[in-house]
């Protein structure tokens, strides 16, 4: 049937609906803006304006936050933390809960998967990304277990920073280590137990989370309690930078920056120097069990070792006591001659310096251990603890 010419009644009148109504926007439109005082373009219908836009005019209500995190060293896609897997192509599921978003996700059960455990590949390139810390399964979330076997219990966000900074290793480990074997005596099976990095958490629940190598006898400081308003970790680091706010601390401490902080009158390191923050205590305590684990390994195990921070395991041979690594075949000579004195005593001091923010998460528990550490090594060493003049 041929069409027809005209279009029928009914379409005319829609026409005409269609026709008045576009007129009257056009009229209503062109009214508001002579009354505003817009100009003569005016645009009678709701569609965005074409590009090209400025991505400063976009407004995005959390954009600073997301500025920040992106020059944090969180989202550091550069660095060995979230690169160290590329040539394997997926994340080691033992290092992807805190090497990636993705695999904290997986070991929560946050992705819906079996909580506790990393069991589906984990692809390298992520970062501790926003979900890590802004998923709303974290609030189900009510304890993380320490390498030490501790249980403790979280609310929220806390839950993020706590699996993450509670090391891989602690003083149990040691202990079940060099159980039964001679106390001085080398021993080729034994290597170095790293506690492994940033082990703020560690630190901070001290004694009570058992993660440094606690000798027989002596008692230990527990969770660091600081001033109500800052006893958590966001209450002092900004969630986003990292970076320390300071301005808090001035209430109650008088000092130019957080590391100079004292907080006891006493002198810890024998300088009888109490101008100076606490921290300087701990890092010139750290400093003399060095030397002593140094000179440990050479007159008593008889054999000298080099530590190097740059590359793992750290320490590493130097038998002709030149002061250079051993080589072989081009590559570096690990350390082989541990005994369980040396290897508890460098155990703490790794653990103690791991954590450039000892002074301020637990300072006693970490003079504690470097104390302790430093009395074990001198018996050996023939050093009268007394002339060292230090506190515990």
């Amino acid at each position: 049937m041929p069409l027809p010419l005209f279009p029928k009644p009914s379409c005319l009148i829609l026409s005409a609906g269609l026709a008045a109504l576009a007129s009257a926007a056009f009229a209503q439109t062109s009214s508001g803006a002579e009354e505003a005082g817009v100009g003569d373009a005016v645009v009678p219908f709701a569609l965005p304006q074409s590009g090209p836009f400025e991505p400063a005019d976009i407004e995005i209500e959390n954009d600073q936050a997301i500025a920040d995190w992106f020059r944090s060293a969180h989202a550091n896609a550069a660095a060995e933390a979230f690169r160290h897997w590329d040539d394997e192509g997926q994340v080691n599921a033992a290092c992807a809960t805190c090497h990636s978003g993705e695999g904290f996700r997986d070991f929560h059960g946050l992705d819906g998967s079996e909580a506790g455990v990393v069991d589906g590949e984990i692809d390298v390139g992520g970062v501790v990304d926003c979900g890590t810390c802004h998923n709303a399964g974290l609030s189900e979330v009510e304890e993380v277990t320490f390498p030490s076997g501790v249980v403790h219990p979280v609310q929220g966000v806390e839950a993020s920073c706590l699996t993450c900074h509670h090391g891989r290793s602690a003083g149990k480990d040691v202990a079940d280590t060099i159980a039964d074997r001679a106390l001085d005596q080398p021993d080729p099976e034994l290597r170095f137990i790293n506690p492994h990095y940033a082990t703020a958490a560690a630190t901070w629940l001290g004694g009570y989370g058992e993660a440094g190598y606690q000798y027989d006898g002596r008692d230990y400081s527990g969770r660091f309690f600081h001033a109500r308003p800052v006893e958590s970790c966001n209450s002092c680091h900004d969630p986003h930078t990292l970076e320390v706010g300071f301005e808090p601390c001035l209430t109650c401490h008088q000092a130019d920056s957080p590391q100079d902080i004292r907080i006891a009158r006493q002198s810890y390191d024998g300088s009888g120097d109490t101008s100076v923050g606490i921290r300087s205590d701990i890092e010139a305590n750290a400093d003399t069990l060095m030397r002593m684990i140094r000179d440990y390994m050479d007159e008593v195990a008889g054999a000298p070792g080099i530590y190097d921070g740059t590359r793992y395991p750290y320490f590493f041979s130097d038998a002709n006591g030149d002061g250079a690594i051993d080589m072989d075949g081009g590559e570096p000579v690990v350390y082989g001659a541990w005994t369980p004195r040396s290897l508890r005593a460098t155990f703490n001091w790794k653990l103690v310096t791991a954590d450039p923010g000892n002074y301020a998460h637990n300072p006693q528990y970490s003079l504690e251990l470097l104390y302790d550490s430093i009395a074990d090594l001198s018996d050996p060493l023939g050093i009268d603890m007394e002339e060292l003049d230090l506190l515990r």
